[in-house]
């Protein structure tokens, strides 16, 4: 045992590191309906960072979150620690302008994947620092994981190579970035704390804006495939992102896209790619083309390049988008010709009578899939590539009894029986002439 020196203190003990506050204190603060000052913001996020405050504190705050609110300042702190939690991107040495897009999430969103390249083709570099999937949203470095010898992980060097001699880049962020962010989004995704709009806005602009790019362009879903369900909750995420962009010098502009109905025709990893491909090859879902182009005119505009629609979609169709995609893909190291994975076994769903499809779940399609195993429950669980759903009408289709509604697909056919129950109920067949009321894909825009 240590012994008392002629000062009083104790030799051999290490002096323990005085915080600023007690994580209980922040707490209570939230918890009470109180705002949090800018330091205790501060020091929240890097106290979390550091290992101080455990995660169970971090839990009950991110909970007296997600009850209370935030004001737009204390939003504005949150999001700018947690961009002080890590490195920055810098992107000024490239030649060219940069923008960047980022979805809130829905089900087969593989827009990315056509429009990274679509805007290449126009002198814009793209950075597009893409995630993973979990739960009934799927990722986009899963679905590009399928194509074979892709890889995700690429060092800041070669981000910077291949945005210079190809334009476009689709690949995992580096641990570096909003690294407060990184444990905050598993732990309220354990927690039932993702659809705070304070969490949720800080936690995407925080990552985006650490990766440098000049502009940004939001896809905030609506509908039941999406975490925003109501219109005007999406309204309120937009303008809080679009806010938090630009108060950052980050030239930000939000459309809300509808989400009500799956995008496009298929929800899974090989199967988005295989309809990306058709996309970049003139043809495709007329929902994808549609949303792919008002992305890319949005982002070309927003990064000072502005073109019409016309000339935007004309580059879908007359191979100069597909020819970054195959450029893309290559540098990452996978084989733009490569044979994609299929499913060992599939099942099709049928309809139980004639009349016209008026209604289709995108949330009951995304569980679906997720439960065929195209998605994952815990970040370290594996994904089929080649499991999903395919769709074979969407609404105001005419269907006929026993036509196949959807066809599933999964390599392990234990999976259909749980597949099919979430199917229960997710559509509706009236009779032929029955009103279908037509929704635009793009519901409003912020900026």
């Amino acid at each position: 045992m240590s012994s008392p020196s002629s000062t009083g203190r104790f030799v051999g003990i290490r002096p323990v590191p005085t915080e600023l506050f007690d994580a209980v204190d922040v707490i209570r603060t939230k918890r009470d309906r109180q705002h949090l000052s800018s330091a205790q913001i501060d020091w929240v996020i890097d106290a979390y960072t550091r290992g101080v405050v455990a995660e169970e504190q971090m839990a009950a705050l991110a909970m007296a979150i997600y009850l209370n609110g935030m004001s737009r300042g204390e939003v504005v702190r949150w999001t700018r620690a947690m961009l002080a939690s890590g490195e920055r991107m810098d992107y000024s040495s490239l030649r060219r302008p940069t923008a960047d897009k980022h979805s809130t999430g829905g089900v087969g969103d593989k827009i990315t994947l056509m429009l990274a390249p679509l805007v290449a083709v126009f002198d814009v570099a793209v950075p597009q620092l893409s995630g993973r999937g979990l739960g009934h949203t799927g990722g986009t470095l899963d679905k590009l994981e399928s194509i074979p010898g892709w890889r995700a992980a690429l060092s800041n060097d070669e981000v910077l190579r291949q945005l210079d001699e190809v334009g476009a880049v689709v690949c995992a962020a580096g641990p570096g970035l909003a690294p407060a962010d990184k444990k905050l989004y598993a732990l309220r995704d354990v927690t039932g704390t993702v659809e705070s709009i304070p969490l949720i806005a800080s936690s995407i602009m925080s990552k985006k804006i650490a990766e440098g790019t000049g502009a940004l362009v939001l896809d905030v879903k609506v509908g039941s495939g999406a975490f925003m369900k109501d219109l005007a909750d999406a309204k309120e995420l937009a303008r809080t992102m679009v806010d938090l962009g630009s108060d950052a010098g980050v030239r930000t502009v939000a459309l809300l896209t509808d989400m009500t109905t799956p995008l496009g025709l298929t929800a899974g990893n090989a199967l988005e790619v295989r309809e990306a491909v058709e996309v970049l090859a003139g043809g495709g879902p007329a929902d994808v083309v549609d949303l792919t182009v008002a992305l890319a005119v949005e982002m070309l505009a927003a990064a000072g390049r502005p073109q019409p629609a016309d000339e935007v979609r004309a580059a879908l169709g007359d191979g100069r988008a597909m020819d970054v995609w195959r450029r893309m893909i290559a540098a990452q190291g996978g084989d733009p010709d490569a044979t994609l994975p299929t499913a060992r076994e599939t099942e099709q769903v049928v309809a139980g009578q004639d009349g016209v499809l008026t209604a289709l779940d995108a949330y009951a399609v995304g569980v679906a899939a997720w439960r065929l195993g195209a998605g994952r429950a815990r970040r370290d669980d594996p994904v089929q590539a080649a499991a999903g759903v395919e769709l074979h009408a969407k609404p105001g289709d005419v269907v006929t009894a026993g036509q196949p509604l959807m066809t599933l697909h999964t390599d392990t056919p234990e999976r259909f029986a749980r597949a099919r129950q979430a199917l229960d109920g997710a559509w509706r067949v009236a009779p032929v002439g029955s009103a279908v009321r037509p929704r635009s894909v793009v519901l409003d825009r912020i900026h």
